[in-house]
This record gives structure tokens, sequence and C-alpha cells, in this order.
């Protein structure tokens, strides 16, 4: 079987939930050292996009205090994390978004659920979505299914995710190559096809 092109059509980098974290309530695979190194390769993706023109989508989960919107999320390990206004639900530092970028607040897992993302997809005229954050077994892999019922193609950064356990992180990559093939790609191959969009792109306008 041949491998599919990264980018088909306009694409868009969707940044799922880059946030501070650090409140304990959701497990992770990676230490601080390893999240440091995750967070360094996300950059270097996000500026290689924004170099290329192609847009950059922020996620954040976010819950409001007084609870209300978590619905079944808790029924689960997870205990009560992300509130509005804590220091956990911003993004991370190193992720401050540009002026003429998007930031979306989410309720819930997929980046689909409950926000304006499809309506912002069809404004730009975007086929092709390039995942990238965490969980990768939780807001990663439910926004990649959603997209591909939305028929988006629907590419994933592997290195850089990160989910609640090395066991679920590989398994989430495997079931999303099982709906998309050529859907798991690297750091570096994601780059390339960014520098190589963008020539097309700046060369054409």
């Amino acid at each position: 079987m041949i491998m599919p092109g990264i980018i088909e059509g306009r694409p868009a980098l969707i940044a799922v939930d880059v946030q501070k974290g650090g409140d304990g309530a959701i497990p992770h695979m990676h230490g601080p050292d390893e999240r440091q190194e995750q967070v360094r390769r996300i950059v270097a993706v996000v500026n290689a996009a924004r170099a290329a023109g192609i847009p950059v989508i922020f996620f954040r989960e976010a819950h409001r205090r007084n609870l209300v919107d978590f619905g079944r999320e808790l029924d689960g390990v997870e205990t009560v994390h992300l509130l509005e206004g804590d220091r956990s639900s911003e993004l991370v530092d190193e992720l401050a978004p540009h002026d003429d970028e998007y930031v979306i607040t989410k309720r819930r897992y997929s980046c689909f659920f409950g926000t304006d993302l499809e309506i912002l997809l069809k404004g730009l005229r975007v086929d092709t979505l390039i995942l990238l954050g965490g969980l990768t077994d939780v807001c990663v892999h439910y926004t990649f299914v959603d997209a591909h019922q939305h028929d988006y193609f629907t590419r994933v950064v592997e290195d850089c995710c990160g989910g609640s356990s090395h066991v679920r992180h590989a398994a989430a990559l495997d079931a999303m190559e099982y709906l998309q093939t050529g859907a798991r790609r690297s750091s570096v191959e994601v780059m390339a096809a960014f520098a190589a969009y963008g020539a097309v792109v700046g060369g054409a306008s």
C-alpha cells in the first residue's frame, strides 16, 4: 500500500491542550524532563506551520469552577482538573499564540464537541488536519475520530503527543492509523511537509 502524502489540499495545525497542568489530576506518561523535550518539539512544529503560512488553532480544556460542565468526565480515573482561572488551565508559556491565531476553549475531550471548530475550518477551507498535544488516548484520539468522520484528511504528530500511559499512547496511535493509513507522522516529516507546502504556496502568490 502506498502511503499518502501528509498534506492534501489546505492544512491546519491543531494544538490540543498543550497546557501547564501539573495538578496531578490527569495521569501522564511523561516526566518533567520528557515533557519539556516534547514541548520543544511542539514549538518547533508550530513555528514551522507559521513560517509556511499554515493556520494554527490552539485548544485548551477548561471547566467552570462549579463543575457543572464535567458531565461523565469524572467517572474514570481522573479527578477535578483544569478549572478556569487556575494556572494548570493556561497554555504553556512557550506557546503564546500570535494575535492572528485562534484559541478555542473546550469543555469536553473532542475539539469538535460543543465548539465552533467546524465553522472555523469551513471558513479557512481546510482539508487536512495535523494534530499534536495530549492526551494521545483521550483528547487527541477523540478529535482524530471526529475529524475522520467529518471527512478531513487527518494526521497525528506522534512524537509531539503524550498519553495517560505508554501502553494507551501506543494503542491510540495504532487506532488512528487504522482509520487513516499514513496518519502517524514524526515531527521531522511534518516540518518538512510544511516547508514544502510553504514554498509552493509562497511561490504561487
